[in-house]
């Protein structure tokens, strides 16, 4: 998101994940790594608590009395709509918080009278107050359509490789299966990274004038190439 900031300079920038690690806290300090994580906390539990309740309500409504057994695909893919629908939802709920988070992560400045916000109730004052209820939003209807993708190709991913690799049918071997997730989460977080690179441009204040999704991926795409797509993917990938 450094490429975001226009007031950062070419050789300013960080080279990498490396680079970035030395040079943070001594530009701005040891604890900015930990900038945003609050919100980010307070995020993470109301999204699986939620997530939980909504996937519960949309399969009982979209897979009552549909065997798996009997029809596998119209199964899977309904299952996979339950996820997707019970993940937008979700997101009606707490993307304000990772809006939030988002921004204060890359409010950067050695000291608070160089950051555009002081904290959590701060920044959502003053995107409320210059953006309207509707700013908090910025970048929604992409985060949605990342969510439906990610989970489409993670499970499609997912149960072709243990169709292929599973002996017996009933059970898979934990380290098997560890494997494979992870390889599957590998892969798909990096295939559906564009679309999230797109909606955290969206979120960060003064980055991209437009508001539409497509419109924000060509500009990346014009300014900095489609590597610009891609930019962090390796970073989220440890994450």
């Amino acid at each position: 998101v450094q490429y975001s900031h226009k007031s950062i300079a070419a050789h300013d920038r960080y080279k990498g994940i490396i680079d970035a690690f030395i040079r943070v806290p001594k530009e701005q300090g040891f604890f900015s790594f930990w900038r945003g994580n609050l919100t980010n906390v307070m995020r993470y539990f109301p999204t699986q608590a939620l997530n939980f309740a909504f996937n519960d309500l949309y399969k009982s409504v979209l897979l009552e009395k549909l065997n798996r057994n009997e029809h596998f695909w119209k199964y899977t893919f309904r299952s996979l709509a339950a996820g997707g629908c019970a993940g937008s939802t979700t997101l009606c709920f707490v993307y304000p918080l990772d809006f939030i988070r988002t921004r204060l992560s890359v409010d950067v400045g050695t000291h608070k009278t160089n950051r555009d916000y002081t904290g959590f109730i701060d920044c959502l004052r003053k995107t409320v107050r210059s953006e309207g209820v509707a700013g908090l939003y910025r970048g929604f209807f992409i985060s949605i359509q990342t969510y439906f993708i990610y989970r489409a190709v993670y499970f499609g991913m997912y149960d072709t490789i243990r169709h292929f690799v599973q002996e017996d049918k009933r059970n898979l071997h934990f380290v098997s299966s560890f494997f494979i997730a992870q390889g599957v989460s590998i892969c798909s977080a990096y295939l559906t990274y564009p679309w999230d690179t797109v909606r955290r441009r969206m979120m960060i204040k003064g980055t991209l004038s437009t508001k539409r999704a497509f419109s924000a991926a060509k500009r990346i795409v014009l300014e900095e190439g489609v590597r610009g797509l891609f930019k962090g993917a390796l970073a989220n990938i440890f994450r």
